[in-house]
């Protein structure tokens, strides 16, 4: 089973741009694109949150008609630039975002993975939250099945060393570690929010946030570091269950050239191979020992240098005059 997942879409009006300057609506529908090019097309997609930037109704309009030739199943959450009503209203065809007891939160049994949405948003503010209803809903959904599981949700549970992001972060990880860590079927917690591809251990197993389909948070580890953007490449990832394990790949999207794709033959030697249009060629017959590392400055002063002689009285060497 192949799971797709994008995040943190920022989606605007059509002929509006995401902090004035980021043509997210037609970045998501790179992304798409990349997607459908994929070798082996995703089963599933989830989006987890922040689908759009003001969460009005001509927002999620766009996000409808992008997503539009995706033929896979679609299940969103929401982030904190959503509003739980606009997203239901906006998709009333979604029958699971009507979710439980307010929350915009789900459980998927139709595929291989069990996938469990759980909604960490807290009304107008942009850090995220699990309540005690929902750490209990949480527990018995995941106590319902011991099937192998992906939790997805907006907010990561971990802090990822950005200040500005980790003080607007989930407000209590170890609430939720205390309940996945009672369930060990738990493959994956999965998140956006961080704009950044970031992985960390977390109540024995791991926490994912993945890029944004739009643009990147700049990687500043500086402590009392702002918030930055920058325009990296957009990005998703696609988690691939074998049968026995869970394996996350890091895809960009964006239009790159390649190397080549025709089979390559192998040649005779170590790391030798010939590509069958003769475009490419690599031959490689033996590794040459590496050279201790030198700059380019060094490198000009050695050759600079007059030429050495010997003293004849003490047989040192000294610069030629």
């Amino acid at each position: 089973m192949l799971l797709c997942q994008i995040s943190d879409l920022y989606l605007v009006e059509e002929g509006a741009l995401a902090c004035g300057r980021v043509d997210t609506p037609g970045m998501l529908e790179q992304c798409v694109r990349k997607i459908l090019e994929l070798p082996l097309r995703p089963d599933v997609l989830v989006a987890t949150g922040d689908l759009t930037d003001n969460a009005i109704v001509a927002e999620y309009g766009v996000l409808r008609e992008i997503l539009a030739p995706l033929p896979m199943p679609i299940f969103l959450a929401a982030g904190n630039h959503d509003r739980r009503g606009a997203l239901q209203t906006a998709f009333p065809d979604h029958r699971y975002l009507r979710g439980e007891d307010g929350f915009v939160q789900h459980v998927i049994d139709d595929f291989e993975l069990r996938l469990v949405v759980l909604d960490t948003v807290v009304a107008n503010e942009e850090g995220g939250l699990l309540c005690e209803r929902r750490l209990r809903w949480l527990d018995r959904t995941l106590a319902a099945s011991s099937r192998p599981t992906i939790v997805a949700q907006h907010h990561p549970p971990f802090a990822a060393g950005l200040n500005y992001m980790d003080a607007r972060g989930l407000a209590n990880p170890a609430a939720e570690a205390t309940v996945i860590a009672r369930h060990p079927h738990v493959e994956r917690v999965i998140s956006g929010h961080f704009h950044r591809n970031m992985q960390a251990r977390f109540a024995g197993t791991v926490a994912l946030a993945c890029p944004s389909t739009a643009h990147q948070l700049m990687l500043d580890l500086v402590p009392g570091a702002d918030i930055r953007f920058t325009y990296e490449p957009a990005g998703f990832h696609l988690h691939l269950w074998n049968g026995a394990e869970l394996v996350t790949h890091t895809a960009v999207a964006g239009d790159f050239s390649r190397l080549g794709h025709q089979r390559l033959k192998r040649r005779a030697g170590p790391y030798a191979a010939e590509q069958d249009s003769g475009m490419v060629k690599c031959a490689l017959a033996a590794v040459k020992k590496a050279r201790p590392s030198s700059s380019c400055a060094a490198i000009a002063a050695r050759r600079s240098r007059p030429p050495r002689r010997r003293c004849r009285r003490t047989r040192c060497a000294r610069p030629s005059r």
